[in-house]
């Protein structure tokens, strides 16, 4: 299987999600099992089917986050010299051509991107199109609303 790259702060959130999963989220969803089996009959008890229908979830989840880190590629931007190219876990500002607006994104993995937050997957357009470029060139990608031109003012590794 193809290791997954991810940022150490990502290894981390996931690391954390799963301890709250088995210490938490699965004692709690066994004991609500246990609570919704005293009320009866199971054919018709909705709060059993909800239970199991949860712990199901959770079950899930937790292969899902072992999966995940036993493939995972921990990727330290701390101690990458990347001589000022953008690469993964590279923090980049850049300027809309059309109308001089000004964002800073952090390129990092798949699990860990969420745009409301700036923090960009590897594999989207706009970091297709980041990765390998330096500080003054320009990028064109193809946005959801078009196509759109940046240029790249600043790259840091932080």
């Amino acid at each position: 299987m193809n290791k997954i790259p991810m940022t150490s702060r990502g290894v981390t959130l996931l690391q954390k999600e799963l301890k709250k999963l088995k210490s938490k989220d699965r004692p709690n969803v066994i004991e609500a099992i246990s609570e919704a089996r005293a009320h009866g009959d199971l054919k018709e008890n909705a709060e059993y089917h909800a239970a199991k229908e949860q712990q199901g979830f959770i079950e899930g989840r937790i292969k899902e986050i072992e999966a995940k880190l036993s493939n995972v590629q921990e990727i330290d931007i701390s101690n990458i010299n990347a001589k000022g190219k953008v690469v993964f876990g590279s923090t980049v500002t850049v300027v809309d051509i059309e109308n001089d607006e000004e964002t800073k994104y952090k390129i990092v993995g798949e699990d860990e991107a969420d745009i409301q937050s700036n923090l960009i997957s590897y594999s989207s357009p706009i970091a297709r199109a980041l990765i390998g470029k330096s500080e003054g060139e320009d990028i064109i990608f193809q946005a959801p609303g078009g196509q759109r031109e940046y240029e790249i003012i600043l790259v840091e590794y932080i």
